[in-house]
């Protein structure tokens, strides 16, 4: 992909956008919860009598607690699926060579379905320009593959906090992404939904920040920063730079 030099803000140009991913390109809640109900019905189907007194909301409650517990594993929430229900098979009597299959399956159904996502209906057109004139990473805590959802030839870098194990608001992972794309913090603009993670996160990196604010959300004190609606929005702030 050719990008051009970027646009000016302050002195310095921005000449790449690092993107958050779920509720800034797509709706996260509506993925997450049909996948998890494909999943669980893939397991019911299998395991009937193991699953059964498991429901999705009690699953949901032991991956908080092994994520509250388990603090090397939070950013690698497969991890965290595979081990609650190796314990829910355990508990049902089964040993780890009987279940190996069916969990794996399960996380197979669980991902595919993870990665169907539907993005919001300016993205994709507004990517397509955006790779063509600025450097561009995906920068998340969640498991979203763009290469399963087709989006990665789009993006120039793809950093995942589960990869690097950290995770935003932790500078580290923003100055990976700076990194990888070749441009400085005060070169690059990062775009998210979330206050803490995102906005705040990527201030104290050193990067322009953009806040993702679909839901007309009042922002928490007298700092707030460039805010747009949807993509299209972004697209049209850099361009006025």
């Amino acid at each position: 992909m050719n990008t051009r030099e970027g646009v000016y803000r302050g002195s310095r140009r921005i000449r790449a956008i690092t993107l958050d991913l779920d509720d800034t390109l797509w709706p996260c809640e509506p993925t997450i919860q049909r996948a998890e109900r494909l999943a669980h019905e893939w397991l019911a189907a299998r395991a009937p009598e193991v699953i059964a007194p498991w429901s999705i909301e009690r699953l949901r409650e032991r991956r908080m607690a092994i994520h509250a517990a388990r603090p090397e594993l939070r950013y690698d929430f497969v991890a965290i699926r595979r081990l609650v229900v190796q314990e829910v098979f355990r508990d049902s009597g089964a040993d780890d060579a009987q279940s190996a299959e069916i969990i794996e399956g399960m996380l197979d159904v669980y991902m595919t379905a993870r990665n169907q996502v539907e993005l919001y209906p300016e993205v994709l057109a507004c990517l397509e320009r955006l790779s063509q004139r600025y450097r561009i990473a995906s920068l998340s805590n969640g498991n979203a593959c763009l290469v399963q959802i087709g989006l990665d030839h789009l993006f120039h870098a793809m950093i995942s906090a589960h990869v690097h194990r950290s995770g935003k608001p932790d500078p580290a992972l923003f100055h990976i992404a700076c990194r990888e794309l070749g441009c400085a913090p005060e070169e690059t603009v990062h775009l998210g939904d979330d206050i803490e993670l995102d906005i705040r996160g990527a201030r104290a990196a050193g990067l322009h920040t953009v806040w993702m604010n679909r839901a007309n959300t009042p922002w928490p004190g007298d700092d707030a920063p460039v805010t747009v609606a949807d993509l299209e929005a972004f697209e049209r702030w850099l361009a006025a730079g």
